[in-house]
This record gives structure tokens, C-alpha cells and sequence, in this order.
């Protein structure tokens, strides 16, 4: 990508991410602010270029989230933890991967990653739709699957117990 190119994005995907996805991507979030329904042509464009590049559904869930399409960004969430584990061989149902927790090693690859940071993003979704039981499991799951905290879920954590103690 020319250094020009560079500057011109508005926002910076992964390096990987192919560069008509990331053109796509990039018209998207330029119009996000002005023409919504355009900006949702251009996401979905971009995801149905390469339904396998997780960028796609992060920056759908994203989209959706910050519009308080809820039901839309969870929906989104679940296809992209449906796809990392798709490309990472481990069990796309987070209730399953926690049960066979000793076999997989979420920090072996980029993916698994991705993976905890869109199952934090469901556990805020969850949270934010006051299921608080779903999300606490989540969160529950999440100290045993990130037990480092790579994804940064302890915040969403802190937020489930601000919010719980509220509810007290």
C-alpha cells in the first residue's frame, strides 16, 4: 500500500486484510456518520468479498452496536465466533470450549484472539440488554479462557459488578 494510501484511511484494519475488503470497509465507515443505510451496503458488501476475514464482522458488530441495533450486533458477534472457530478448529459454542478448556490454548494464534475479543463484545452486548445471568456467564468463562486477560474483559467485568451492585 503507496504511503499516500496510507493516510487516507480513516481507519487502520489488520495488515491482512485484502485490499478491495479494506476499500470497501474504508467507504464504509466514511459514510457511517452521513448515509447509514449505505455504510451497512458497503459492510455487508466487504463481508460477502471474503467471508472469512474477521475484520468484516468486527467492524459489522461495531456498526451495529454504536447504532443500538443490539439484536443485529449480537447477531453479527455470533457469526464471527462461529467463523474464528471455523478457522481456528476449536468449537465455535463458548459453552463447549469451556468444557474442553484444557485443549485449546486461546493465545496460540491471532484468531483464537479474535475469538476472545468478540466474546467480550457478546458479554457487553448482553450486559447492555440487561440479560446480566447470560452475560455473568460469559464473563465467568472468560477468567478461564483468558486467565491473562489479553481481551481486556476485566473491564467489561468491573461494568457486570457496578452494574449487579446497583441492582442490590
Amino acid at each position: 500500500m503507496s504511503q499516500l494510501g496510507f493516510f487516507e484511511e480513516r481507519v487502520l484494519f489488520s495488515p491482512d486484510v485484502p485490499e478491495e475488503v479494506n476499500k470497501l470497509l474504508q467507504m464504509a465507515v466514511a459514510a457511517s456518520h452521513a448515509d447509514k443505510p449505505l455504510a451497512e451496503k458497503y459492510f455487508r458488501q466487504a463481508q460477502a468479498l471474503d467471508e472469512s476475514c474477521l475484520q468484516t464482522y468486527f467492524a459489522l458488530y461495531k456498526f451495529y452496536f454504536y447504532q443500538g441495533r443490539l439484536l443485529e450486533a449480537e447477531c453479527e458477534v455470533m457469526a464471527a465466533l462461529n467463523e474464528a472457530a471455523r478457522q481456528g478448529g476449536f468449537p465455535a459454542d463458548y459453552r463447549q470450549l469451556g468444557r474442553e478448556l484444557e485443549q485449546w490454548d486461546m493465545y496460540a494464534s491471532e484468531v483464537a484472539l479474535f475469538y476472545l475479543y468478540s466474546l467480550k463484545a457478546l458479554a457487553f452486548i448482553k450486559l447492555r440488554r440487561q440479560l446480566d445471568a447470560e452475560a455473568q456467564s460469559i464473563l465467568v468463562l472468560m477468567r478461564a479462557l483468558d486467565p491473562e486477560d489479553r481481551s481486556g474483559a476485566s473491564v467489561i467485568m468491573d461494568l457486570a459488578d457496578a452494574v449487579m451492585e446497583d441492582a442490590a
